[in-house]
């Protein structure tokens, strides 16, 4: 670990290191309704389209007030249309609205509401939690890596979790590209913090110029 690594990170943080659950208002703690919040914009990140959209859109289904599974289940398929249009998410609108009233049934049947159920159902760890999330509609790989990645600071058994995007990053970044290393280099409550910022500069590598 080298103080210009360390000095890197701390501006990284500074600059850019705001979680995607943040962006779209979820705060999020160990608790069903924060969880449920985080599957649904995993599951919004997951397609084609812009985080800033995904972000934007998840924004909306909160305004209708679907934060809670029980909630978005008393709605109906067009109120779910209408929300997701109106936060841009119009390509996929009308599947994802079938979706998600597709994992808040898997969800309540399964997993009592709870995601913290498959956790424990996986005993914790990330490659098990991983392979269930993706029993959900519109959760693949990427989206669980996204719930992951996202989750690691309240679910320490995950933590670090670092996936290609992450790892692609780190080493635009010039950090280390191994999870274990690459995190000792932030306080451990702001892992994810520091995995969004790097997959943002996956993507952008344009940011470094700018921090």
């Amino acid at each position: 670990m080298s103080s210009t690594q360390q000095e890197t990170v701390r501006q990284l943080l500074e600059e850019h290191g705001t979680t995607f659950a943040a962006d779209a208002d979820i705060t999020l703690r160990d608790e069903p309704a924060c969880l449920w919040q985080l599957l649904v914009l995993a599951q919004l990140l997951s397609t084609r389209i812009s985080s800033d959209i995904a972000v934007a859109t998840a924004r909306e289904l909160w305004k209708a007030e679907w934060r809670t599974p029980a909630n978005l289940r008393r709605s109906t398929w067009q109120q779910r249309v209408n929300a997701l249009g109106r936060g841009g998410y119009r390509r996929y609108d009308e599947s994802t609205a079938t979706r998600l009233e597709a994992n808040v049934v898997l969800l309540d049947e399964r997993w009592n509401g709870d995601l913290r159920e498959l956790r424990d159902e996986a005993d914790g760890d990330a490659a098990g939690i991983a392979e269930l999330l993706q029993a959900f509609a519109g959760i693949g790989p990427t989206g669980a890596d996204i719930f992951l990645r996202e989750v690691q600071d309240v679910w320490p058994s995950v933590a670090p979790y670092a996936d290609k995007l992450v790892v692609r990053g780190a080493k635009a970044a010039g950090l280390p590209t191994t999870p274990d290393e690459l995190f000792a280099l932030c306080p451990s409550v702001r892992a994810a913090h520091l995995a969004a910022v790097l997959v943002r500069i996956a993507r952008k590598p344009s940011i470094l110029e700018r921090s």
